[in-house]
């Protein structure tokens, strides 16, 4: 005897109905019938293995407002991005007594500087954000790595702008793999990944693979860099 698929699939529509071997030939399942509907199986938000956040899952809906949003912010997040950027947000209270800070440190690929990290930047001073950005602050004649060394220092948090331009760079051990050495030992920083993976970027740094950040893989940077302010800014 041909046993009935509903506990299972379910039969909500008049074809899931005929699709079932018990049921398609009875005249019960006419057009007109209401079918009961049975829960379905909805799967556990991926994440993929090295970053056990998994803010890079998909179905896992932006529709948290973590303790720091400011008020009437339509900025919501995932659950896991509170769980990853929460300690980012502590470094930041911590440091909140020391005012000449700036709030971040933009680390990024050389050939990215009138670029994305550019586009990125501007968003982030648009929204009040205080960035140490190597186009702006290494000036003429200034050292280049002691001007970075004091940026390093004089910066609450890095960010780090993953780009497939950054993941070429960063085995010829230059300057920007100099920098995302620092903000490492630091432990406190921010991946930022456009138009590459964390998979690529494990396969070059899986210290920085291992960390959760955000991607413009899953939103827009106007709405990462909404996200970085208020993360950022006391």
């Amino acid at each position: 005897m041909a046993r009935c698929t509903a506990p299972t699939y379910g039969h909500r529509t008049a074809s899931g109905a005929a699709a079932c071997p018990a049921c398609g030939s009875s005249s019960r399942y006419s057009r007109n019938t209401s079918y009961p509907t049975y829960p379905t199986y909805t799967p556990a938000p991926y994440s993929s293995s090295g970053n056990t956040t998994g803010t890079r899952s998909s179905g896992n809906s932006r529709s948290v407002k973590p303790r720091w949003s400011r008020a009437g912010s339509s900025v919501y997040y995932t659950p896991a991005e509170v769980q990853a950027l929460t300690p980012i947000r502590r470094t930041v209270e911590n440091l909140a007594a020391l005012p000449d800070l700036r709030d971040v440190f933009l680390c990024h690929a050389w050939d990215d500087r009138q670029g994305v990290a550019k586009e990125l930047h501007d968003l982030l001073v648009a929204a009040g954000v205080k960035v140490w950005f190597s186009e702006k602050d290494l000036g003429l004649g200034v050292p280049m790595m002691r001007a970075i060394d004091k940026g390093l220092a004089n910066s609450r948090v890095g960010l780090v702008l993953v780009t497939p331009a950054l993941l070429r760079r960063l085995p010829q051990e230059g300057i920007a793999d100099k920098e995302l050495s620092a903000l490492l030992a630091r432990d406190k920083l921010i991946p930022i990944v456009h138009n590459t993976t964390y998979e690529e970027l494990r396969n070059i740094s899986p210290l920085l693979g291992s960390r959760s950040g955000l991607s413009t893989a899953e939103e827009p940077m106007a709405d990462i860099a909404a996200k970085l302010a208020e993360v950022v800014v006391i």
